[in-house]
């Protein structure tokens, strides 16, 4: 049975990847940061909570790192935990910096240091590209990338240590570029599934107005449950390699606010308000991922649609609501 350690298993792609695994029969442990309310710590991971081994450390603390890889002996290891908002990063540049990039060089030193056979996976990002693109309007690993965020930034020193590391020492280090992935688990503070939420809201009587930012931007909007695939296919690879994981189908926000309001019978203009604090001092306009390389080397397709994606959504939060309306009642 192969040992996977997860960090940041409570987040989206950790609880996903997960789930993943377990069904391919690994041995899941995953990583902790301690948490006040503990209660809300494992949410995302109750359909699975007595099938995995959580530990507690943190990726600004390299002892406790150390402690962990050297308890488990992983196979493979996952870093996903991060400061993973881009807006906030703008707020917390430092936090920013420490975990999401001093973080992996942490992670990587553990490694290296204690299981020096383990095969790592590095959560890198699309926002590392910022608003560069190639001539033809596209991103891909050959990309140069001129990040426009602190978060951006750091994931740039975590990509460049992380391809070091597999140069200078001989480690299984692989790096997954992946564009933006969302589901019923993402944060209400990301667009999408503040989108889905609020106008679930505003269907149901609960609110009157949704407030965002730029509406014009464009992403290629993936399920994380075909990105966290991608992350496992990574590392079953002959060679550690870079690859950028994206769906080839962009939409802009103002798309996906037509779709999810349309989806409730519902004009988004009567209800969506563009306001100014949800902008970001250097805005990213257009993100747009070429996954050629990962399609042909590793044989990757997504199973999702960006309205397939929205659609599980927009289901989640009628249900939820629906079930909180029931409670009520109850009581």
């Amino acid at each position: 049975m192969k040992k996977a350690l997860i960090t940041g298993i409570n987040g989206q792609d950790g609880s996903y990847l997960a789930e993943f695994l377990l069904d391919k029969g690994y041995e899941v442990w995953g990583i902790l940061k301690r948490n006040s309310v503990a209660e809300n710590q494992t949410a995302r991971l109750n359909d699975v909570y007595t099938k995995v081994k959580l530990e507690y450390a943190d990726l600004t603390d390299l002892a406790s790192l150390i402690r962990v890889v050297q308890k488990i002996q992983p196979d493979e290891l996952y870093n996903l935990a991060a400061q993973s908002h881009v807006r906030i990063s703008f707020d917390q540049p430092l936090y920013t910096a420490a975990v999401t990039g001093v973080g992996a060089l942490h992670v990587l030193e553990a490694v290296k240091m204690v299981s020096p056979k383990t095969r790592v996976y590095q959560a890198s990002s699309s926002e590392m590209f910022g608003n560069s693109i190639d001539a033809d309007g596209y991103q891909r690993e050959t990309t140069p990338m001129n990040p426009v965020s602190p978060y951006g930034c750091a994931k740039v020193f975590a990509y460049n240590i992380s391809r070091n590391y597999r140069h200078s020492y001989g480690m299984f280090i692989a790096n997954g570029i992946l564009f933006n992935h969302e589901s019923p688990r993402r944060g209400t503070n990301f667009v999408t599934n503040k989108v889905c939420k609020e106008a679930v809201k505003i269907k149901l009587g609960h609110s009157t107005v949704l407030k965002l930012g730029n509406l014009k931007a464009t992403r290629y909007w993936g399920h994380a449950k075909d990105y966290v695939e991608v992350m496992w296919k990574m590392l079953q690879a002959d060679e550690a390699d870079d690859f950028v994981c994206a769906t080839g189908i962009s939409r802009s926000v103002e798309d996906l606010c037509q779709y999810v309001f349309s989806k409730l019978d519902l004009n988004y203009k009567d209800y969506v308000l563009v306001d100014e604090k949800f902008f970001r001092p250097e805005e990213l306009h257009h993100l747009k991922g070429d996954s050629s390389k990962l399609r042909t080397k590793l044989g990757w397709t997504p199973r999702y649609t960006f309205e397939t994606m929205l659609d599980e959504m927009i289901g989640h939060w009628l249900n939820y609501y629906s079930s909180a309306n029931k409670a009520l009642q109850t009581n």
